[in-house]
């Protein structure tokens, strides 16, 4: 593949800004997969030709924006959401009696329907697609562990997802079923699309009568609305998410910086 030259970035952005864009071209373009490990600075210095400080600086902002992961004394890797402590990272739902900062896991997963659908005008607004474009609609479950092992699991989420048709041919019910590790994993290791980024919407809504049947719960509850917007590498949208979320046994825990 071909070194991409630092004359194709603004001439005003620091030169270590103009190797993280770089960087990242060569991440959107496929050079390194997730959980591959890229070149070392040493390396990278010499094929940008700058300074191997000025690449370190490039790769720890890439690293505080989770596109990279460090592991001492074996070199920097691309991220991935197979990582344990990757695969919540846009879940911020935390059981009331967890401490410590880490989102839910061990959450059962159940898929309840999967199809392809034409765009709505709010949706295509917000995957930046047309009207009427191809999405791939999911609706899924999360059910926390029963508190005694023959007992009923609770649901706690439930999910519609839209994610950008053309994107994500070929996707359904039975790959989605078959596939047991983390949605996210299954997206970036069978279609190449790796989420790197969120925006999220919070408010407070009452269960309406569809919600409140899946959620076992009454209708008029109280429920958490969260609504994600998710991108890939270049900010390009690819899912949105739409959940709601009972919380009378859980939080939604963020930490601000």
């Amino acid at each position: 593949m071909s070194t991409p030259s630092l004359s194709a970035a603004p001439s005003f952005s620091p030169l270590y800004q103009q190797i993280k864009g770089l960087l990242k071209a060569s991440l959107q373009g496929g050079e390194w997969k997730p959980g591959e490990s890229i070149p070392s600075e040493i390396e990278l210095a010499q094929r940008f030709r700058v300074s191997q400080g000025t690449v370190r600086k490039a790769v720890d902002e890439l690293a505080a924006e989770n596109l990279l992961v460090r592991r001492q004394g074996k070199g920097t890797f691309v991220a991935t959401h197979a990582e344990e402590e990757t695969q919540y990272r846009f879940l911020r739902l935390t059981p009331d009696e967890t401490e410590g900062e880490g989102p839910v896991g061990g959450l059962q997963r159940h898929l309840v329907d999967c199809r392809r659908l034409r765009a709505t005008v709010d949706v295509a607004r917000a995957l930046g697609l047309k009207p009427g474009d191809p999405v791939v609609w999911l609706r899924r479950l999360l059910l926390s562990a029963p508190a005694q092992p023959d007992g009923p699991a609770t649901p706690v989420v439930l999910d519609d997802i839209y994610l950008h048709g053309q994107l994500f041919k070929g996707l359904s019910a039975e790959r989605m079923s078959a596939y047991k590790g983390p949605m996210y994993r299954l997206f970036e290791a069978e279609f190449g699309v790796h989420m790197t980024r969120a925006e999220e919407k919070i408010r407070a809504v009452a269960a309406d009568a569809a919600q409140a049947a899946v959620l076992q719960v009454p209708q008029g509850a109280p429920l958490l609305s969260v609504d994600r917007l998710c991108f890939t590498y270049g900010d390009k949208p690819v899912e949105l998410r739409r959940g709601v979320y009972r919380t009378e046994g859980h939080h939604y825990r963020n930490v601000l910086m």
